[in-house]
């Protein structure tokens, strides 16, 4: 136990000191730069949905909140799906809920190994044009050992779509149109950039924090920097 707590320490200091590119601003930024960059096939998305309509649609708890966590996250990655089912749920229950914490999605598949990683990740912001990001990302992470070994995951994204409640018409034309394709491959560039390579990777208030953690090693991090944040 009191490894686990000095450990804790070390963490909590380790993020607070480090730095980071990433913001809710630079997502916004990057998100501009990729459609404007797209084709025009690929910008040619409902007029209700925005960048900034994307980027709320992957985010969860109160804008206003004082601490920002960024998960920069590979659907295919084991580790991500741990983090899904064993922290992410004492996060939101304890801190999201409570209006601590805004908590925002990044994407970060990692291609080179996780074959079906680009696909889902475009499947499931596909399914944020229609607000429906978070039922999608938790369908990806909790099939995950069942679609990840396809050669064409495909079909099996569409079966998880009903679940989901997705129109197929618009998602269809999303895929097919690329139409978040840039908006991804942009993340995945600015990420880089950030030094965030691996997966999970987290970003609290301007501080990495690296792979998955239970949540004992989160709380001390999130009261610390909750405290600070909110003192006086």
């Amino acid at each position: 136990m009191q490894t686990l707590k000095s450990l804790s320490l070390i963490i909590v200091a380790a993020v607070l000191l480090l730095g980071a590119a990433w913001s809710t601003r630079a997502i916004a930024s990057a998100a501009r730069r990729g459609a404007g960059d797209a084709p025009a096939a690929a910008r040619t998305v409902s007029s209700a949905t925005t960048d900034a309509d994307l980027l709320e649609a992957r985010s969860k708890g109160d804008p206003e909140a004082p601490v920002t966590i960024l998960e920069a996250s590979d659907f295919q990655c084991p580790y991500c799906r741990q983090f899904w089912l064993r922290t992410l749920p004492y996060i939101e229950t304890e801190y999201i809920n409570t209006g601590k914490v805004r908590y925002v999605f990044l994407n970060l598949p990692l291609a080179q190994m996780h074959a079906n990683a680009t696909a889902a990740h475009e499947f499931a912001m596909c399914a944020a044009q229609q607000d429906r990001f978070w039922p999608v990302h938790d369908l990806l992470f909790l099939y995950q050992p069942a679609w990840s070994p396809l050669s064409d995951p495909g079909p099996y994204f569409r079966q998880l779509a009903d679940s989901a409640g997705l129109d197929h018409g618009r998602l269809e034309r999303c895929i097919e149109r690329g139409e978040v394709r840039q908006l991804i491959e942009q993340e995945l560039q600015l990420n880089a950039q950030s030094g965030l390579r691996s997966t999970p990777s987290f970003v609290i208030e301007g501080g990495i924090l690296p792979g998955y953690a239970p949540i004992e090693l989160w709380r001390p991090i999130l009261d610390s920097i909750w405290e600070a944040k909110t003192e006086g």
